[in-house]
């Protein structure tokens, strides 16, 4: 086929001023046409205008420029008459005739070439002699007739059920030669070819701007996180805040098989996920989907994995990882930590913590001399099964008292009979077993004194300022330096090695001192934690 490409951009464009040239995620608006209209092999792809301007950077990005006569360039001239100018323009300067004739609105920034071009296969099979680009808008619409406003359909329906309503895109209109007037581009046998509704989208007005521009931005990101028995659920929650909050961006998640926790719960927040078999099958995944960038939230990497995936170009961005991969990622975000490693790439501390939305709009409740409330919570496994040590140290507390304690356990506890036993056996009074709390702060809130793990769960009680004794669940969570007295932790160390009788000893000496309590809570709630989502964001991205 003998093709022609006709994108016309007239200069004096009244709702944006100078459109069809104005930068648009770092390019002019018509460079996107052009650059789709290349794709189309063997074609001859020319910007008719009235604007020296746009003509001259038509050219730099490849088209041939064609000056539009002024008896065309005025407001209320339709673009039949200019196309039909440009293609004779066309046809004298080259001395030949063209088969096909497409027309090209510079205003459509989002439509993607193999769409374009699937378009154009189509006309060509179908044997069409127009096809015009539209997208179907299904809508519960009206009319005004005779005074009175009545509807456009028979039956109420939720917009996937309602009639087919297709609405010209202005992308393309693909026509054969003969149909080409002064008048007209339709022939007589046309045919709807629909673009996706993210390609859809035509630039009048600054909304339509803005919207494509966010569109032009926007990253596909894939997050691959761990989560099973032995490492908890911290990560897997870390990750899904982090998704919940960049809407703006294309989300996909992917992890590895042995992560059954990380599966079941990504699966329940209704993301894409890909189940990887091993590390070389994430990095085969990584590559076939052309993904701008991807997070690490594995805990420690290895290097030979981390420089196969550098070598791909994806920008990169690790969580919690002080293995010796680390050195290859783009950034590398430590909140729980303080400094160890050099580089710039090493971001530390809890400016980079990100808390859960629920606990933006939480407030602390008053502090309370008495102690009425205790809360005990090990993360989404309790792999050290420390709830059930502090259940039987908080014993003389819960039989003597009228003290309650809920105790919230993880999606992946695995004793919870054995807890529920040792509450029957042994006379406990006024305890409330919870599982996989939605709304955590909630509890806290209700909270005089906690009883936590090192993990991300303690930074949430300092949001709420609950005084908190901390047991660590393993090595790595012992060098959490935030949970520290200067921060108002009381932390006992590794859990497993804490004496049943020390840990009582502590819960009933920090009940009877109500000052040790308030001192803490003042401690807790001077950390600044609610700008971490904001700075982790611009690392990821690459704006910080």
């Amino acid at each position: 086929m003998n093709i022609l490409v006709v994108i016309p951009a007239r200069g004096g464009s009244k709702g944006i001023p100078k459109k069809n040239i104005r930068f648009m995620n770092g390019k002019p608006l018509i460079a996107y046409a052009i650059e789709n209209a290349l794709h189309i092999k063997g074609a001859k792809v020319v910007v008719t205008s009235d604007s020296e301007e746009i003509l001259e950077l038509s050219e730099k990005y490849g088209a041939q420029p064609l000056n539009r006569p002024k008896e065309l360039s005025g407001d209320n001239i339709t673009l039949d008459p200019v196309i039909e100018n440009a293609v004779a323009q066309m046809e004298k300067i080259t001395n030949d005739i063209y088969n096909v004739v497409i027309t090209m609105q510079p205003t459509s920034p989002l439509l993607a070439w193999p769409t374009l071009n699937d378009a154009i296969s189509y006309f060509i099979n179908g044997d069409y002699d127009t096809v015009i680009s539209a997208v179907n808008m299904p809508h519960l619409s009206w009319k005004k007739k005779d005074g009175r406003y009545i509807p456009n359909y028979k039956e109420r329906l939720n917009r996937q059920y309602l009639p087919e309503n297709f609405v010209e895109t202005g992308a393309f209109v693909i026509t054969k030669r003969e149909f080409i007037t002064k008048n007209s581009r339709l022939g007589l046998n046309i045919s709807i070819y629909e673009v996706p509704e993210k390609e859809a989208i035509d630039i009048d007005t600054y909304q339509d701007w803005c919207i494509a521009e966010t569109e032009l931005k926007r990253k596909k990101i894939f997050i691959h996180v761990a989560g099973y028995r032995q490492i908890g659920t911290g990560h897997i929650y870390r990750c899904l805040q982090l998704a919940f909050s960049m809407s703006e961006h294309e989300i996909n998640f992917i992890v590895q098989e042995q992560s059954d926790l990380a599966i079941k719960i990504i699966i329940n927040s209704n993301y894409p996920i890909t189940v990887a078999k091993n590390e070389n099958d994430v990095l085969r995944i990584i590559k076939e989907k052309n993904v701008d960038i991807i997070i690490n939230d594995v805990l420690d990497t290895n290097v030979t994995f981390m420089k196969q995936l550098k070598e791909t170009g994806i920008r990169i961005i690790n969580f919690e990882d002080l293995g010796p991969g680390s050195q290859y990622a783009d950034a590398v975000i430590n909140d729980i930590y303080d400094k160890r490693i050099e580089g710039k790439q090493y971001y530390w501390g809890s400016d980079f913590f990100i808390i859960r939305d629920e606990f933006h709009i939480e407030t602390a409740k008053n502090f309370s001399k008495e102690v009425e409330n205790i809360l005990v919570l090990f993360g989404g496994t309790d792999p050290n099964d420390l709830t059930q040590k502090t259940l039987k140290a908080l014993k003389a507390v819960l039989v003597e008292n009228k003290i309650q304690c809920t105790i919230i356990l993880g999606l992946g506890y695995e004793k919870q009979d054995e807890i529920e036993q040792e509450i029957r056996n042994n006379g406990y009074k006024n305890v409330k077993i919870l599982r996989n709390v939605r709304q955590m702060s909630k509890y806290m809130k209700e909270a005089d004194i906690a009883i936590s793990s090192c993990g991300r769960t303690m930074y949430e009680l300092a949001c709420m300022g609950v005084p908190t004794i901390l047991l660590a669940q393993n090595t790595r969570e012992t060098e959490h330096t935030f949970g520290g007295l200067e921060n108002g932790y009381l932390n006992l160390g590794l859990g497993k090695n804490v004496e049943e009788e020390t840990l009582k000893n502590t819960i009933q000496w920090l009940i009877k001192c109500p000052m040790i309590r308030k001192e803490m809570r003042k401690c807790l709630l001077k950390i600044r934690l609610k700008n971490g989502l904001k700075n982790v964001k611009k690392i990821i991205i690459g704006t910080e």
